[in-house]
This record gives structure tokens, sequence and C-alpha cells, in this order.
């Protein structure tokens, strides 16, 4: 089964940018959708956005669409989150996950529709 890494999570100021990794390995992460989830202390884990295996279609959450660009890149085996214009109602951990199963994008937005998940990055966003 796919195993997978989330990297490149930090420290930023409002206004900032990063580009998280979700490095997939043991299988090819072009026979996957993947999303990416967040989740803050106290909080339930939430959707962010995801990318469907077979189309590249995408699905973003409205407190991100606009600001984040979800990407999958074969040749390195990886989907990655560009997140410009950061603020800080975007801190928390930040997971990947992924699914053989081609949802409907309506549908891409629930966890529990995901069979393989990373063990999360770390996102702080604070001036």
């Amino acid at each position: 089964q796919v195993q997978l890494v989330e990297s490149a999570g930090g420290l930023v100021q409002p206004g900032g940018s990063l580009r998280l990794s979700c490095a997939a390995s043991g299988r090819a992460v072009n026979g996957y959708s993947v999303g990416w989830f967040r989740q803050t202390p106290g909080k339930e884990r939430e959707f962010v956005a995801a990318i469907r295996r077979n189309d590249r279609h995408t699905l973003y959450a409205s407190a991100v669409k606009g600001r984040f660009t979800i990407s999958r890149d074969n040749v390195n085996n990886a989907v990655y989150l560009q997140m410009n214009r950061l603020n800080t109602e975007d801190t928390g951990v930040y997971y990947c996950a992924a699914t053989t199963t081609s949802y409907v994008l309506s549908h891409m937005s629930q966890k529990e529709g995901y069979d393989y998940w990373g063990q999360g990055t770390q996102v702080t966003v604070t001036s």
C-alpha cells in the first residue's frame, strides 16, 4: 500500500507563502485521489483541497480558494499544496490523504473517504 510523508511546513508571517509536499512511496501517486486536511487543537480535522486521480480536477475549501493550489507531479511521485497570502487562521497541522476511489468532486472533502494518511506537518502563521 502507499505511504505518505508530508514535509516543508514551518513558521511564516501573515501574507507569506509555503509549499507543502506530500511524497508517496510504495505505489504511484497517479493511482490515487489525494486530499489535504488541517487540524488545530480542540477542532475537528477540516478539508482544505483535493485533486482527483483520473483527470486532476481540483476542489478547494471556501476559506482557501484563490490562495491555495493543489497539484500532482508524477515524476517526483508527489502532491503539493502551494499556500499563498497566509493568515493566522491557516495555522494547524496539515495532513495529506489518499484513496483509490474516484469520487465525484463534491465527496472529496469528506475525510472518511480516504484510506491512507501521512503523519502531518506543522504550519504556523504568526506576526
